[in-house]
């Protein structure tokens, strides 16, 4: 039986297969297809079965990773969305926070909300924080307004009202009503996307996922289609922002969960292999074509948040905390109004592409510096599938940059590379020395099909010691599907002291949450042995507006004495002091059902062979003014010799990628198949 791993990117579509008997990997990429992605996936897996032989039958699972939900809310290519609020909360989804990230910078707007004003409609209709109804509702008012938003021609209609995360039998009634009057809308309730207490962010995320419900499913019906069409059998999973699987019925319930879903898997393929080669602190640095993801991963755990916004939109919900910006390979090179260089955030992207790619790209992109430096062959990529055009590199890199700086190519092909390297070295120090944890202590995981380009750089640059570069580090996102758990997470909010009724309380909720964890991984066909559940508890000392994560090993009648010694200690690793004597607030109970899956083996490698079997050829590769050209030992990763040192310069090409191991650096291949880079250097620059 097979296993396949997919990845979308804004650039190129990943594959990876497992033969689940004999133990191997493949890895393959085809470029993507950003008018309909699915076309990429039936060709990418079309092909990969094609190449291995694989029966469509022998498939046994297959996932999938997608930005599909991301780039609808950036673009803005969502549908017509209507929202039923309760009376006197109709513009808080306008109003927000009233916060403004730029204070002084009058041109910056806030972004137009994706619920237009006209049909955003209010009923009549209060519960109290405490659950209790306050105003009963307006099933007139419910009807007229359903009948509102349907003569209007909205596609979804948004339901959040006051404290229905505590009692949701009004948003329950109204979608009765829409589904009655409002037949082929797509309605999403919060009390069901994100069941907990702050309105704006529950109203935010249960809007977006309105927004993007009608076409994600339209995507998915395409996808199944193709899949089927493979006559591959067994039923496709998504990967979503925590870094979990779920199948396709849930993503089209809460399609707001695969807003960060192809990322996050890179981030636990990442952990699973640094785990494996024995890095438990790794910053995972993933450099694809069209922007740079890192996150921190500390004792084998990647970090996560609660709370991000997607194209300025606020979205609430569990997910690994991944830090983006825009640079990719496909990142374009531009002249300010003053003359200065820039590199980003726009991008080249699939379609045109980089100008050496022959697709008509006109524009310097990061791509083309690296060729024009030769430190990307210069002739072809994807181990010869894809010729470069260099002279077309060059031309653009002269025309939009070099001309006008008035410096030679190379110079400012390299200028481009280090105005780069410099954005994704903010980065990285964004989500590590900012935040408290020592640089030094933490390998660099590099992947993407860029990542390994830059990453001997980054870390001289961020003072990082060790660089981590995985086999075919191109797909490691799609490698990642195959290293991922199916999860799903629940939340109910509680916000009461902690003392004796309130933690029986909380003990009930978990049961609840429990119970549901369970249902919902008997749907997923998750086996009672598979089965795990993670327990947190935000709190906070009365007095906080913001609550700190407890780790709980379980939620048990006598556990309220640990929850308290377990928070003050969270408490104090959080802000540095804890406040002994002061009352403890919980505020949400939070469950991650989980349900365990095989994963892709991490083989050893059989020593042997010689590098000099290794080397494709000698090409002179620019290394900077220090530099200059200097004649570089070309290697075919595949051919490296397990535990054998070699010394920068240096480039290693494969199929996804290329490393480059700058002057005065060593490396070697470990056990498993990675390539370790000592990045400090020896008196080179």
């Amino acid at each position: 039986m097979y296993r396949i791993g997919v990845d979308v990117g804004g650039t190129f579509t990943d594959f990876t297969i497992l033969d689940e008997e004999g133990g191997g990997v493949h890895y393959f990429k085809v470029p993507s297809t950003p008018p309909d992605p699915s076309e990429a996936i039936q060709d990418g897996v079309a092909r990969m079965i094609e190449d291995h032989k694989v029966a469509p039958e022998d498939v046994s699972h297959l996932g999938h990773g997608t930005t599909v939900a991301t780039n609808m809310v950036i673009e803005r290519r969502g549908s017509a969305t209507g929202l039923l609020t309760t009376k006197g909360f109709r513009d808080v989804l306008e109003i927000g926070r009233q916060t403004r990230p730029n204070l002084y910078d009058y041109t910056i707007g806030k972004p137009v909300p994706l619920a237009a004003r006209e049909h955003r409609l209010e009923i009549v209709e209060r519960v109290g924080a405490d659950g209790g109804v306050l105003t009963p509702l307006d099933e007139a008012g419910l009807e007229a307004a359903a009948k509102k938003l349907n003569a209007a021609g909205v596609d979804a209609v948004a339901v959040c009202f006051l404290h229905s995360y505590r009692r949701p039998d009004h948003e329950k009634a109204a979608r009765a009503a829409l589904e009655r009057l409002v037949p082929d809308a797509y309605i999403s309730l919060s009390s069901e996307v994100l069941p907990e207490f702050r309105e704006y962010e529950r109203l935010s995320t249960t809007v977006l996922n309105a927004y993007i419900g009608p076409r994600m499913q339209a995507y998915l019906d395409r996808f199944l289609t193709r899949v089927s069409d493979l006559g591959i059998t067994v039923e496709p999973y998504t990967i979503h922002s925590n870094g979990g699987l779920m199948s396709v019925r849930t993503v089209r319930e809460t399609p707001v969960r695969t807003c960060l879903s192809g990322p996050a898997a890179g981030v636990v393929g990442a952990t699973e292999v640094a785990k494996a080669a024995d890095f438990p602190n790794v910053v995972t640095f993933d450099v694809g074509g069209t922007s740079t993801d890192v996150s921190l991963v500390h004792g084998s755990r990647p970090l996560f948040a609660s709370t991000r916004s997607i194209a300025d939109y606020p979205i609430k919900t569990p997910m690994i905390d991944i830090h983006v910006i825009g640079a990719g390979g496909g990142s374009i090179a531009w002249m300010d109004d003053a003359g200065a260089l820039k590199v980003g955030p726009h991008s080249a992207g699939a379609e045109p592409g980089p100008a050496a790619y022959g697709r008509g790209g006109d524009e310097p992109t990061i791509t083309d510096a690296n060729i024009c430096l030769h430190r990307l062959n210069p002739v072809a990529l994807l181990d010869g599938r894809m010729p470069v055009d260099k002279a077309a590199a060059r031309r653009v890199v002269d025309e939009h940059v070099a001309g006008p700086l008035d410096l030679d190519v190379e110079t400012a092909a390299h200028g481009i590379l280090r105005i780069a390297n410099a954005n994704m070295s903010r980065a990285i120090r964004s989500v590590s020395t900012e935040r408290g944890y020592d640089i030094k202590e933490f390998a660099l995981f590099a992947y993407g099909g860029a990542g390994p380009l830059h990453a001997a750089e980054i870390a001289v640059e961020c003072g990082i010691p060790t660089v981590i570069v995985p086999q075919e580090p191109g797909t490691m996102c799609a490698r990642g599907m195959l290293l991922s758990d199916i999860s799903l997470d629940f939340v109910r909010s509680e916000i009461a002291e902690a003392g004796p009724d309130t933690w029986q309380r909380v003990c009930e909720l978990f049961g609840a949450m429990s119970d549901e964890g369970n249902a919902w991984l008997e749907g997923e066909r998750v086996k009672a042995d598979d089965r795990s559940f993670i327990c947190h508890v935000e709190a906070r000392y009365q007095g906080q507006n913001f609550e700190v994560k407890v780790e709980m090993d379980e939620v048990k009648p006598d556990g309220l004495d640990d929850f308290l010694e377990r928070f003050r200690a969270s408490h104090a690793k959080e802000y540095g002091y804890d406040i002994p004597g002061r009352a403890v607030e919980v505020v949400n109970c939070r469950m991650q059902a989980v349900g365990t899956v095989p994963k892709a083996p991490q083989q050893p490698l059989a020593e042997g062979g010689a590098l000099k079997d290794a080397v494709i050829e000698r090409r002179q590769v620019y290394f900077g003014d220090g530099n200059g050209w200097v004649e570089t030992e070309v290697y075919a990763r595949a051919r490296l010799p397990v535990a054998v040192p070699f010394q920068g310069p240096a480039v290693i090409e494969e199929m996804s990628s290329t490393t480059v191991v700058l002057p005065g650096q060593s490396a070697a291949v470990d056990r498993i198949g990675n390539i370790v880079i000592d990045a400090r250097l020896d008196g080179g620059t």
